[in-house]
């Protein structure tokens, strides 16, 4: 396809919902574009004075952009629990520089609290809307030129309205096979139903996409053939895979053949973080760079894998991005990508739901982002990818250190061509000493991740003593219960299948998951977790 002769979205209203259809405009907020005109007197709307509003400014302290190393730095990071603990030490002085946002602006235009504190259109802030603009047009590059931005408070209420702007009740949408728990939920009120792709080392897999397309029978299958798609292609949730070019070439195609409308949701996009390299092997020297800070940007921007975006010469993605993971989850904020039909329905269900996100949230990460310009936020996040880097390197070294890790490549199901690491017991003589012995050793295997917050692991079950007298998922969850119960939570796998009730594609061996986080404890505690966890496994894996 000759992307240059493809400069706007095609016609994709076909795909609007039942309901979107029948919206139409907030009558309030259909006057919207009047009450910005210059001079009008507006008497209209039921906004409370900005004089009654109890604050005058707001101020934060926000972090300089250089506050972590794009280079991982894993001594520092991994004792940093310490110097907390203690108070002292480099990492309790964080520098800072001081944002006032004040109720009344000194210059037009700018972002004020009068503006942002009051009802306002379902869409961002002029500069915040100005900035994801360039952001999006220099980092993910999509592929026609009429694009739109659309604010939204998060990606959970952004995937929630793409539902109600996109499906009717009783139709399916195209999923991974293990994804993430609340989009599903967000469709069954409405008698939605996922329809699960198998997946392999990059996510979902385009062979199996287009076998299931071409061969779809509406009349056994009750329902029409899906024309959605959610997809997670960076640190898929829960397993951590990222999706390459290529595949992302091959699966848009194949959405263009069968006329389906991709759901990107991508908030790990920047937490990539390359392969996993065992402790042993891994260089800690930093290459000193003499790149300007405009080519490192450009360097930074070209080592990520492209959004779909890239490649969307039809404007049937709808991408959804999020501040919760490069700022703060209690932003409530985050933004479409979409074409200008999608986002001009989006943007009437947000005036009569969410309306805009919270002008307090706005605001701060508004002038967070002008404070620091286009490359410091490119420099805040490749230090934030540094930094997950290291909380994932850690992870896995605990667990090497508690168990015996031994990596191979899967070879058949949801591990097809992944790095697989089987873990057993240290050793035999450990087995004998606490009176555990198993016929077979190995209790679980994972796979590092390569992008986002998770391990997603498979729980050896069919070595179980007693896995000929219980199915999968009853001992999943006895080993999931003793777990918590010896002081460590663990995301139970079966809830991450698109239907619980139902593993269609999932061969009989797959029952059996934890999905774990590494993103947010403290690194003793990590290795607190991974010690107590060990014990417990291995517990429960002795024959009585």
């Amino acid at each position: 396809m000759d992307l240059e002769k493809e400069s706007k979205a095609v016609d994709l209203s076909h795909h609007l919902s039942v309901v979107s259809r029948a919206r139409k405009t907030s009558p309030l907020k259909g006057l919207q574009k009047y009450f910005v005109k210059p001079g009008m007197l507006s008497l209209a709307g039921g906004l409370p004075s900005p004089a009654y509003f109890p604050f005058s400014s707001i101020s934060a302290d926000v972090l300089v952009t250089e506050s972590f190393a794009v280079v991982p730095d894993e001594q520092s990071s991994t004792f940093s629990w310490f110097w907390k603990l203690f108070g002292s030490g480099p990492s309790t002085k964080e520098k800072t520089t001081t944002v006032t946002i004040p109720k009344y602006p000194t210059n037009p235009g700018d972002i004020n609290l009068a503006a942002a504190l009051q009802y306002g259109a379902a869409v961002a802030q002029t500069p915040l809307q100005e900035f994801i603009k360039n952001f999006v047009t220099q980092v993910y590059q999509p592929a026609y030129d009429d694009f739109s931005v659309l604010i939204h408070t998060g990606n959970t209420d952004g995937w929630n309205r793409i539902v109600a702007t996109l499906c009717n009740p009783g139709e399916g949408v195209l999923t991974e096979e293990w994804t993430y728990p609340s989009a599903m939920s967000a469709m069954a009120p409405y008698g939605i139903n996922p329809v699960p792709i198998a997946m392999d080392s990059q996510g979902m897999r385009a062979d199996s996409l287009n076998t299931l397309l071409s061969e779809w029978d509406e009349e056994a299958r009750h329902m029409k053939r899906p024309h959605v798609m959610y997809i997670v292609p960076v640190g898929q949730n829960p397993k951590g895979t990222t999706m390459g070019v290529a595949r992302k070439k091959e699966i848009y195609e194949i959405c263009v053949k069968y006329d389906i409308i991709i759901a990107e949701d991508d908030p790990y996009y920047f937490l990539q973080m390359g392969l996993f390299v065992p402790k042993g092997e891994r260089s800690m020297s930093a290459i000193a760079s003499t790149s300007t800070q405009k080519d490192e940007v450009q360097e930074y921007i070209a080592s990520l894998e492209p959004s779909f975006l890239r490649y969307d010469y039809e404007g049937r993605v709808i991408r959804l991005d999020t501040f919760s993971k490069t700022i703060a989850p209690g932003s409530r904020l985050g933004w479409f990508t979409c074409n200008p039909l999608f986002a001009e329905r989006l943007e009437r269900q947000g005036e009569t739901s969410t309306q805009a996100p919270c002008g307090f949230g706005q605001s701060l990460i508004t002038r967070a982002l002008l404070h620091w310009k286009y490359e410091g936020y490119i420099r805040w996040l490749r230090g934030l990818g540094a930094e997950y880097e290291i909380r994932r390197n850690f992870f896995i070294d605990c667990l090497a250190e508690e168990f015996l890790l031994q990596k191979g490549v899967g070879t058949s199901g949801v591990w097809r061509g992944c790095n697989v690491y089987r873990a057993s017991a240290k050793n035999k003589k450990q087995l004998m000493q606490e009176k555990y012995a198993v016929e077979r050793d190995t209790m679980f295997s994972f796979i590092p991740p390569t992008a986002g917050m998770f391990v997603w692991m498979k729980l050896h079950l069919e070595n179980h003593p007693s896995f000929a007298q219980e199915d999968g998922e009853t001992l999943e969850m006895k080993l999931w219960t003793q777990v918590a119960e010896a002081g460590v939570l663990f995301g139970p796998g079966w809830m991450f299948a698109p239907d619980a009730f139902s593993t269609s594609v999932m061969e009989e061996n797959e029952v059996g998951h934890f999905r774990i986080s590494f993103s947010n404890s403290e690194f003793a505690d990590l290795k607190k977790a991974v010690t107590i966890f060990g014990r417990v496994i291995r517990e429960f894996f002795a024959k009585a």
